[in-house]
C-alpha cells in the first residue's frame, strides 16, 4: 500500500513535468518572438516576456538592484529610467555591473533598445526593503521603482543596446530561472517506494525465517 502511494506520487510528478515543459517551451517560444512596440497599456499577465523594441533616451535617473552572477560574485543590475519619443517613462533593466562599478559614470543618452517586458516576482516577506541612502535595492518592485522614478510600471529588460562603449551587460529574459524540479521530486517518490518495497520484502522474509525456526 505504502509503495503504490509513493508510486502514484511518482507519476504525479512525472504529468507535472511534462505540463511544466510544456509551459517553458511556450515562453521560450514568446520570449524569442519578433520584437514590437511597447503596447499602450500593457498587461503584467497577457504581455509578460513580451519581445519589444523601442527608441528613446537613457537618462541618469537610475537605481542599482543587488545580485550575484556564477563566476563572477556579487554586483548590481542597473534599473534607468527610459524615456520614449513620445514622452512615456518606463524603466529599463540595463544589465548587471560589478560592485566596485556601482558609482562609474555610464554613458546615457539616445539609444534603440531590444528587450522584453517584464515583471519579476521578487518581493517577498524575507526582502528588505531598499536601503536609499546606501543607493541599493534588493529586488526588481517594478511598482515601487516606477513611484521611485517617475515612470510607468513597465520594466524592459534589454536584450541589446546600442550605447557605444557601454560597460553594463545585458542580462536577458530566459527560462533557465524558472524552476523545474518535477523529475526530481519524481526520482525521489520513486526511490523511496523501491526503498519501501525491499524494506517490506526483507520483513517478510525474516518473518518468514522466525516462523519456519519455531
Amino acid at each position: 500500500m505504502g509503495s503504490a502511494i509513493l508510486i502514484s506520487l511518482g507519476v504525479w510528478q512525472m504529468q507535472r513535468l511534462t505540463w511544466k515543459e510544456a509551459i517553458l517551451a511556450d515562453i521560450e517560444t514568446r520570449i524569442t518572438a519578433a520584437p514590437v512596440a511597447i503596447p499602450a497599456m500593457p498587461d503584467p499577465v497577457a504581455d509578460k516576456y513580451l519581445p519589444v523594441t523601442a527608441r528613446g533616451e537613457i537618462t541618469g535617473d537610475e537605481v542599482h538592484v543587488l545580485v550575484s552572477q556564477k563566476q563572477i560574485g556579487a554586483g548590481y543590475r542597473i534599473i534607468a529610467a527610459f524615456e520614449l519619443l513620445d514622452g512615456r517613462r518606463v524603466l529599463l533593466d540595463r544589465g548587471f555591473v560589478k560592485v566596485q562599478q556601482k558609482k562609474a559614470m555610464r554613458p546615457t543618452g539616445m539609444s534603440q533598445v531590444v528587450g522584453n517586458l517584464h515583471w519579476p516576482d521578487e518581493k517577498g516577506s524575507s526582502i528588505p526593503e531598499p536601503d536609499l541612502k546606501a543607493e541599493i535595492w534588493f529586488a526588481r518592485d517594478v511598482p515601487a521603482l516606477a513611484a521611485h522614478l517617475n515612470t510607468e510600471p513597465v520594466l524592459i529588460i534589454a536584450r541589446n543596446v546600442d550605447l557605444a562603449d557601454d560597460p553594463v551587460a545585458p542580462l536577458p529574459v530566459d527560462s533557465a530561472s524558472i524552476p523545474n524540479d518535477h523529475l526530481q521530486y519524481a526520482l525521489t517518490w520513486f526511490s523511496l517506494a523501491l526503498i519501501w518495497m525491499v524494506m517490506t520484502l526483507a520483513f517478510l522474509w525474516r518473518a518468514r525465517g522466525v516462523q519456519k525456526g519455531s
